[in-house]
């Protein structure tokens, strides 16, 4: 999603439209969003190869991973709109579909939100594993 931009011309070579990520908040808070989880969730495994191997997680491991989780989730909801917006249009807002101008635009937005869902049900997984663990644990 970081790098998606597409650019195309209007009448002439002079006068061009731009699609950009950055040009939509909701998608660079998605960009960040995705960022700061997945910069979590690495450092986090490098943390547990670097310890000795516990076999279960805390309490306070498993709530961070919770709010990672809900700021994925918010990421990507956000996006979502956006995406849905781009492909679709809002005819009573005068908004219109631009997915049929920005092919390669809309084709890696969407891609970019398909692996964020995915991630998110890894992560509830995820989650949900680790909970059973702490759930016998106590």
């Amino acid at each position: 999603m970081g790098t998606t931009n597409e650019t195309l011309p209007f009448f002439t070579q002079f006068i061009q439209f731009e699609a950009k990520y950055s040009d939509l908040p909701s998608l660079t808070f998605f960009v960040a969003a995705n960022a700061v989880v997945c910069t979590y969730l690495v450092l986090d495994h490098a943390r547990q190869y670097a310890t000795p191997p516990v076999h279960h997680r805390s309490v306070a491991e498993y709530m961070r991973m919770q709010a990672m989780l809900a700021l994925l989730t918010a990421g990507a909801s956000a996006a979502a709109a956006i995406v849905y917006l781009a492909h679709k249009g809002n005819v009573r807002a005068n908004w219109f579909s631009i997915c049929q101008q920005f092919d390669s635009f809309c084709e890696r937005i969407s891609g970019s939100l398909i692996g964020s869902f995915a991630a998110m049900v890894l992560l509830i997984a995820l989650i949900t594993l680790s909970a059973f663990a702490l759930a016998r644990r106590h």
